[in-house]
């Protein structure tokens, strides 16, 4: 019988270790994807940034940055409006590579074995190496398109369709077992060969997809602008079930899914322009409670922390928690503007981007504000448009009830460099996006 320190019993013991310490670093630290791994639970397990020290870098790009920035392998890879895909050294923010596209990069990238995948406004779904940014292969969706309705929103003319500029997140692709899977504003969910991009299978709804799909278990969960939640079978492509949500054919401003799903212990989590928070047991689909926001958008995405789902509303703006056994308030906070960033959870800190400009961070001990870090522009507001209270001026955003007022909105409302990128958190930096074209690290 071999001794427990004995040499080959020590390497046995010494490989198992290493084993299991990939395995853990593979789980845990897994900052590869949107919202920090397949499930979209928004968590990351590593140190958080208690005190805003300030800015290690920022990188600046000519476009809007939207998407949320992915880490892997001593890079953070993000998408900007000028149609490129930027790699950048985590460390410096020095630029290794960027790989063009044909139209704005508003998906955020996921990051495996060595591919970043991705999509961008002009149709196409991308996968590039991870260490040279070179096209590995590209896949021709139908077409990407915005929610589109009549009379959306209440805009003049009523008989005219109207794309809905609110809508401006692409799905970010989520990758497990070997298939990559995103949606798309064709209507579909696709999955694909990772290594390939040879199609799968795909999911036809009756509205754009710009959820992004959580997997967790076999099923691939996500929503569509035609009001549903819809689980698949991750492997086959078959709808093992579909939930619907609230409608609204006068005006479609309370109807669609924006947010992606979190899935955690048996319970899909997510929100939509409904104003409502919902949970779903994940094996059926049967409702379990849903959270009322009576009137204001859900569009994050939750983060699933301890007991609590954590969100960003946006007219009224608040920050706040909802049990996940109750679907009652833990505890809300006044954020003033609105939120569509969805909040990132490390080392007992949230982490969420506003409108106007600024990034706070939640000491989920206390339940309040810790710091806040804001943009050059949203501290100079050029066109006047942030009040005296620090809440949007309503009035000096809507001129008139005319649709093409509402692209002039957005407009003014991204003067103020706003994030509505979802942060990433590694190793006490923060990485997150704004609409002043700048990646920025904080410290």
């Amino acid at each position: 019988m071999i001794g427990l320190f004995e040499p080959e019993a020590l390497m046995k013991r010494i490989l198992l270790l290493a084993v299991l310490i990939g395995m853990m670093s593979s789980v845990g630290f897994c900052q590869n994807m949107f919202r920090g791994n397949p499930a979209r639970t928004g968590v990351y397990a590593t140190d958080g940034l208690r005190q805003f020290n300030g800015v290690k870098w920022a990188f600046k790009t000519d476009g809007w940055v939207l998407s949320s920035p992915t880490l892997a392998g001593g890079l953070v890879y993000f998408g900007s409006d000028d149609k490129n895909l930027y790699a950048l050294d985590a460390t410096t923010g020095a630029e290794k590579w960027k790989f063009s596209t044909g139209g704005p990069v508003r998906s955020s990238p996921a990051v495996e074995a060595g591919t970043v995948y991705f999509g961008s406004y002009d149709g196409s779904f991308y996968a590039v190496d991870a260490a040279s940014g070179k096209l590995k292969w590209k896949f021709e969706t139908a077409g990407e398109r915005q929610f589109e309705a009549k009379g959306l929103h209440g805009y003049y003319p009523r008989a005219q369709t109207i794309p809905d500029m609110w809508d401006f997140f692409l799905s970010s692709p989520a990758v497990s077992e070997g298939l990559v899977y995103f949606g798309s504003g064709d209507g579909n969910l696709y999955a694909l060969n990772a290594e390939t991009g040879q199609l799968k299978w795909k999911f036809a709804t009756q509205g754009v997809v710009h959820s992004s799909p959580a997997v967790a278990d076999g099923v691939v969960y996500f929503g569509s602008w035609d009001s549903y939640l819809y689980a698949l079978d991750a492997a086959t492509g078959q709808e093992k079930w579909k939930f619907k949500t609230g409608e609204d054919r006068t005006n479609f401003n309370q109807v669609g899914i924006q947010s992606s799903p979190a899935v955690d212990g048996g319970v899909v989590y997510f929100g939509c322009r409904d104003s409502h928070l919902y949970a779903l047991d994940a094996r059926t689909g049967q409702e379990k409670w849903n959270f009322d926001a009576h009137g204001t958008w859900i569009n994050t995405s939750p983060a699933i922390y301890e007991g609590a789902a954590y969100v960003g509303l946006s007219i009224p703006a608040f920050f706040g928690a909802v049990d996940i056994k109750t679907g009652q308030v833990r505890f809300h906070l006044d954020a003033r503007f609105m939120v569509f960033s969805s909040p990132a959870v490390a080392g007992g800190m949230a982490y969420f981007g506003s409108f106007n400009g600024k990034l706070y961070a939640v000491d989920l001990k206390t339940d309040q504000f810790a710091w806040e870090f804001q943009t050059q522009a949203g501290k100079k507001d050029a066109l006047g448009i942030v009040g005296p209270d620090g809440r949007p001026d309503f009035k000096a955003i809507f001129r008139s009830q005319f649709y093409d007022d509402i692209y002039r909105a957005v407009d003014k409302l991204f003067s103020l460099g706003s994030i509505v990128s979802s942060p990433t958190v590694d190793r006490g930096i923060i990485y997150v996006g704004s609409t002043d074209g700048n990646l920025y690290a904080l410290e």
